[in-house]
């Protein structure tokens, strides 16, 4: 599992014209799945984004977690986060979770972020989606589950 974070002012993400997910202050959240992943897996990077302190205190240090300001999660699937580009120049996808295993992997993964006290916002699994934000720093966190203890 791959995830990509950014800490955003506001973002919002929509299909075709109409805008299907919107957020204030937090994270977009670029979220993609192996065949290898397992609902233990994407427990372990839940607990890592919630205890990321990421969020700047009262001394302009990054030392509070999404949870302690109030911040809220735009969450995108992206299975392009497994595109292998070591040889030529179209990417593989072969590495990416097939739809029918990715999607009750991402499913999972908003509703634990949710039971974890986050207000969470999504895009559409497979759609064409247009995603705007305003970077926050800019700060931007790549996860890989695989170097997760």
């Amino acid at each position: 599992m791959k995830v990509v974070i950014q800490r955003s002012k506001a973002a919002h993400v929509s299909v075709g014209e109409e805008i299907v997910g919107e957020i204030q202050h937090g994270y977009v959240i670029l979220v993609g799945f192996c065949e290898a992943d397992t609902t233990a897996t994407v427990a372990k990077v839940v607990k890592k984004i919630v205890g990321l302190r990421v969020f700047e205190d009262s001394d302009g240090k990054m030392n509070l977690n999404i949870e302690s300001t109030g911040g809220q999660i735009l969450s995108i699937s992206q299975f392009t986060l497994y595109a292998d580009c070591r040889k030529g120049n179209r990417p593989s996808f072969v590495k990416a979770a097939r739809p029918h295993q990715a999607i009750p992997l991402y499913e999972t993964f908003n509703e634990q972020l949710r039971i974890a006290g986050i207000d969470v916002h999504t895009g559409v699994f497979g759609a064409d989606m247009k995603v705007s934000l305003i970077n926050d720093g800019p700060v931007t966190i790549v996860i890989d589950s695989d170097d997760l203890a």
